[in-house]
């Protein structure tokens, strides 16, 4: 039997998204977080995470959404990414978090090739759930290149 992909699901600004589960280390209730002076505004600050302080960044400013609110659904999704040589863990914060899934398809579609500056470098692909569009985040691209505070920060 072949071997699928599972991804977690997301929510954010009611469109899905999809992060492989390999690099999710767990799933976190919203918690306090330590604001950071003069930090870009996708960065909220910092959490604990079991004695190790983490950086959330806003899964919505890093896509360039519009902020909201907190809801009882919001979570914080911890990953393990590679970025600029080094390992990092790093807390995004989403709307919501639905479930671990694979798509409908083994094989994901390639991001659209349309013309202009939009590149699509921060998405892996495209896929299907129950009919609706998936988009499976590249989280190692999407974190770098000025996402993740300096090394000096990151645990």
């Amino acid at each position: 039997m072949a071997e699928h992909a599972q991804y977690v699901t997301l929510g954010v600004a009611g469109e899905l998204f999809a992060a492989p589960v390999e690099m999710v280390q767990e799933i976190l209730d919203m918690r306090p977080v330590a604001r950071l002076p003069q930090a870009p505004p996708n960065l909220l600050g910092m959490t604990d995470v079991r004695g190790e302080g983490i950086p959330v960044l806003d899964l919505r400013l890093t896509l360039g959404l519009p902020p909201a609110e907190d809801t009882e659904n919001t979570r914080i999704v911890v990953l393990r990414v590679a970025t600029g040589g080094r390992r990092l863990t790093v807390g995004l914060r989403t709307d919501r978090v639905f479930e671990v899934t694979v798509l409908d398809a083994d094989a994901l579609d390639p991001p659209p090739a349309i013309s202009g500056d939009w590149q699509g470098q921060a998405v892996a692909g495209i896929g299907r759930r129950n009919g609706a569009f998936v988009t499976v985040l590249d989280l190692d691209r999407l974190l770098a290149d000025g996402a993740l505070p300096p090394a000096g920060i990151a645990a």
